[in-house]
């Protein structure tokens, strides 16, 4: 019943269930966009069908996120009041930007895309959903900067006990963001890429609507081989931007405990890994500093000596992050990473080699996949914010020192309780929803299927196959 310990477990939580959505709006808005420009250079009405089906499922999709997205913003005044009045000066700009221009313009638009099917010409239609899938990923962007101030502070002073905004373009231009925001925006397309691959095998294992499904399946591939290779070099960038600015967090995600040069990767670490000592670890030495620095040595510094340190410079405490959590959230997330580019890349052999259709067996097996991302993504947010522990603002703001005072324990639990129960149903809606239309496929190919007509499929150059 400690309000602290209530009021984290809260966000973590509602954040978990926000994270769902984020990925997949930001990465399969672009996808519909570049289906139904498609359509307008081809005039191949299978391109229309193909558009409005992802779309109908980018809609149920995105209206979960807007949903769960607002509660977050509502917790920076009831849970953690403090740290809106220590440096909301400075985190609210971003916010309040994203909000009144980046998202009032892609929910805006979104509505002229839904009803101006018939309304506006093919070309300014498609130029509509552009515009939507533009303003999602900057919404993104102005989040990402404002969660980067959080990784690493920039462009304030303190003044009257209150960080104030001094410069607001260095807030804008944080190193962080260079590293965070393309990282997100990737995650996103391989999250999109993969839930087009595994609902297009499932009706191509079906031998459901292959105008449709054939080309959509070839797309997913597509994006999925570049951005799931992408997304590796865009990790590693960010990794080794994380030594310099929070060496804890990367210490913690490899449970290394005493300094090293050359330092050691772990494989393998077994044991407690929420005190100081170890059963038995497995590492290869040199790697963490090849992966630090992209040389075989050069030191990365470890939990104790970073402990010490902290303790002078910032008081007193524990600065140690729950270490199991960042370490084996850091495991999945690249483990999973890996096996998708693998995967992508057999996806793509498949589209390019015309076997799609003769793999029936294999293809049963592909819906399982659009789960892989989602465990990275979570992984990945997981590393983020709790290897940052204590800190609610890196060396700025501890977590106890944000908390809201007012709040009893009470409150919070109750609210968690709520917000659990509440999100739950939402959930347990929304994938419903998402299961029943992906499914049931287009509405077109059940006339099709019923009249025992056949129908050429394009490729994604527009010619029929």
């Amino acid at each position: 019943m400690d309000p602290l310990a209530l009021a984290r477990w809260q966000f973590a939580i509602t954040t978990v269930y926000h994270f769902f959505f984020v990925p997949l709006t930001l990465g399969l808005s672009v996808m519909v966009a570049i289906m139904e420009t498609m359509y307008v250079r081809t005039g191949n009405e299978n391109y229309r069908r193909m558009t409005k089906f992802w779309g109908k499922l980018f809609l149920i999709n995105f209206a979960m996120g807007v949903v769960t997205g607002i509660v977050q913003e509502f917790q920076f005044g009831m849970n953690w009041s403090e740290y809106s009045r220590f440096v909301g000066d400075i985190f609210g700009a971003p916010l309040a930007i994203e909000a009144l221009l980046a998202f009032f313009l892609e929910s805006t638009f979104l509505g002229v895309w839904i009803f101006g099917w018939e309304k506006l010409s093919k070309g300014l239609h498609a130029g509509v959903m552009w515009l939507v899938a533009i303003a999602t990923n900057l919404s993104a962007l102005w989040i990402l900067i404002a969660n980067s101030f959080m990784q690493q502070p920039v462009g304030y002073v303190i003044e009257n006990g209150r960080a104030q905004l001094e410069n607001f373009l260095d807030v804008v231009f944080n190193p962080n963001v260079f590293y965070q925001f393309p990282h997100t925006v990737l995650s996103g397309f391989v999250t999109a890429s993969f839930f087009v691959l595994g609902i297009s095998a499932y009706h191509l294992a079906r031998k459901n609507d292959l105008a449709v499904f054939k080309p959509s399946f070839q797309l997913g591939a597509m994006v999925a081989v570049v951005t799931s290779s992408l997304i590796i070099f865009s990790g590693h960038s960010q990794a080794q931007h994380m030594v310099q600015i929070q060496p804890m967090k990367t210490a913690a995600a490899e449970a290394l405990w005493e300094s090293e040069d050359p330092a050691s990767f772990s494989i393998l670490t077994i044991g407690d890994l929420t005190l100081r000592g170890e059963i038995f670890s497995i590492r290869i030495p040199g790697v963490l500093s090849l992966l630090s620095y992209n040389q075989l040595n050069g030191e990365v510094r470890g939990i104790n000596d970073l402990q010490a340190e902290y303790e002078k410079l910032y008081g007193p405490g524990n600065y140690v992050p729950p270490v199991a959590i960042p370490y084996w959230s850091f495991r999945i997330m690249v483990g999973a990473g890996f096996l998708m580019v693998g995967l992508a890349i057999y996806a793509l052999f498949l589209s390019v080699s015309d076997l799609v259709e003769a793999r029936g067996k294999v293809l049963k097996y592909f819906p399982a996949l659009i789960a892989l991302p989602y465990l990275a993504n979570t992984a990945g947010w997981l590393l983020t914010e709790v290897g940052r522990y204590p800190w609610v603002v890196y060396g700025l703001v501890k977590l106890e020192e944000g908390v809201s005072t007012i709040v009893t324990a009470s409150m919070l639990l109750i609210s968690l309780i709520g917000y659990i129960l509440i999100y739950s149903l939402l959930i347990f809606a929304t994938l419903y929803l998402l299961r029943k239309y992906a499914r049931r496929g287009t509405e077109e190919s059940v006339v099709v299927a019923e009249a025992g007509s056949s129908e050429t499929y394009p490729s994604l150059t527009g010619a029929a196959d």
